[in-house]
């Protein structure tokens, strides 16, 4: 069963500027986050710092009760799976054998039974079964950040963390991950925290938002509770409004703010 992930007093500063000064946060199993803000907010600093890849200044980052950088590499990625902001795949390989790649933090050959059978339900959940016998380099970006979300969740991790998995998809291959992540997350009861840039598209996706900015957490909560016009304005100086929806809340963004 997936534990609560949680920041406590996180301190990391760059260049001798403070990103944060004591930022506290928890994430929820079973729910999706969206960790928002403007750019230099700090949104994939975080995210290395609770994946593990990046040691605070100050601070703890806990899985359960366990420090996140206490447990060793290979414990940690069977718990965490993190997709970067810009993976790379520097080789032709076919899709079943990237997927496959996902299974090295069990320290196995990847041809158990067991591997085996993670891979095969990592590539249906993902729907990237037909083409399991095409290489990476010949797939569309939707279609290969289909398959890199497949390799991290062939780890079977309790966690995913993963750095603007949307930037580049079109809007329908947008509406297909989103609606993969909410099914992940609320039907297995993985634990999903991303980043994004499109406030409309996190009022829509995320259980959860915490928003960035002015040096640490801005706001926190429901999507409609924590993306308020005076948080907009305050984060981004954008003017915004929530108006009512089909399927709840829209956000239209409307221009500058005029100082």
């Amino acid at each position: 069963m997936s534990q609560i992930l949680a920041a406590e007093g996180l301190v990391v500063r760059l260049g001798g500027r403070a990103l944060f000064q004591g930022l506290d946060a928890r994430f929820e199993p079973g729910r999706v986050t969206c960790i928002v803000g403007p750019n230099g907010a700090g949104k994939s600093t975080l995210m290395a710092c609770l994946a593990g890849l990046r040691r605070p200044d100050a601070g703890n980052v806990r899985l359960g009760q366990a420090r996140v950088l206490g447990l060793g590499h290979a414990a940690r990625a069977r718990r965490i799976g993190f997709l970067p902001q810009t993976p790379e795949i520097a080789w032709p390989i076919d899709v079943e054998a990237l997927v496959t790649l996902g299974r090295t933090p069990h320290s196995t050959s990847g041809r158990t039974p067991a591997d085996r059978a993670a891979v095969a339900q990592a590539m249906q959940a993902t729907g990237v079964t037909g083409f399991a016998g095409r290489r990476v380099d010949t797939l569309s970006g939707g279609e290969r950040a289909r398959v890199l979300i497949a390799r991290a969740l062939a780890g079977e991790p309790e966690w995913l963390l993963a750095d603007e998995p949307l930037t580049g998809l079109d809007p329908g291959h947008q509406i297909d991950a989103c609606g993969l992540f909410r099914q992940l997350a609320h039907e297995r009861g993985l634990g999903l925290v991303l980043t994004l840039h499109d406030l409309p598209l996190a009022l829509r996706l995320a259980d959860r938002v915490l928003v960035l900015a002015e040096g640490g957490l801005l706001a926190s909560g429901a999507p409609d509770e924590a993306l308020t016009p005076e948080v907009i304005r305050r984060a981004y100086g954008v003017e915004a409004r929530l108006v009512p929806g089909r399927h709840g809340p829209v956000l239209e963004l409307i221009g500058r703010h005029a100082a």
